[in-house]
């Protein structure tokens, strides 16, 4: 992230409006990082930060104090890790969504992490509006992998002779979009399907991978080598 007000304040005022921000709680063990990514998005119309947690283990207690909509975690902190944080958030608060945001681009660390079932995988580095969109596109249901973070499970695909996709070309160009960042109604506009047509693809193509949502299924096709790198 950068301290350029000017970029702060243009993600700022270039972010879409908000009725109910989201309540978020952000947990790292680095003082300063953890209040700059606290900082960043309470000043936002998106997010109010409702606590902060320097070691997985107590993000998870405050977590299930205060409920929060949205838990930022570090990958790697002392007590309990960000993987095994987000596998006991994920458990005890379904209803939270959980992104990493992290320094580490592993593909190891991302499979990880995907896996015990955060929604996206940031990089600390990230510009503050690449950041702020990752965060806004998992409340809103999507995925957010940073674009060297697609790369590297492609490169491991790459690495592995991948079996031939069970996807049909339809329900590829869907799941494409879908790691695209894209909603159903902005598929549905890009393909010109009906939304209720994207929603049956998805369906077919979660029952197909035996997975159950979009993270995990973007995922599994991009560690296999299904989708391109860098989709829509």
């Amino acid at each position: 992230m950068t301290d350029d007000q000017g970029t702060a304040d243009a993600t700022r005022a270039s972010g879409p409006p908000s009725t109910a921000r989201v309540r978020t709680l952000v947990a790292d063990d680095h003082p300063i990082v953890r209040q700059g990514v606290a900082s960043l998005l309470a000043t936002t119309p998106d997010f109010e930060v409702v606590g902060q947690a320097a070691d997985g283990l107590e993000a998870v207690e405050l977590a299930l104090r205060l409920r929060p909509g949205l838990v930022v975690l570090d990958l790697r902190m002392p007590v309990l890790d960000g993987v095994g944080a987000t596998a006991r958030l994920r458990a005890e608060l379904p209803e939270a969504r959980v992104v990493v945001l992290t320094t580490y681009e592993s593909d190891d660390d991302i499979l990880a992490a995907i896996e015990a079932g955060a929604s996206g995988y940031l990089l600390k580095a990230a510009p503050e509006a690449e950041l702020l969109a990752g965060l806004r596109s998992v409340v809103a249901g999507q995925v957010a992998l940073a674009p060297s973070m697609a790369a590297a499970l492609v490169g491991r695909a790459r690495r592995q002779e991948a079996p031939r996709t069970p996807l049909t070309p339809r329900e590829t160009e869907v799941l494409a979009l879908v790691a695209a960042g894209c909603s159903n109604p902005e598929i549905g506009r890009r393909l010109f399907i009906g939304e209720a047509t994207v929603k049956t693809h998805l369906l077919r193509t979660f029952e197909k991978l035996g997975v159950d949502d979009r993270t995990r299924a973007v995922t599994l096709a991009l560690e296999r080598g299904w989708l391109p790198a860098a989709p829509g």
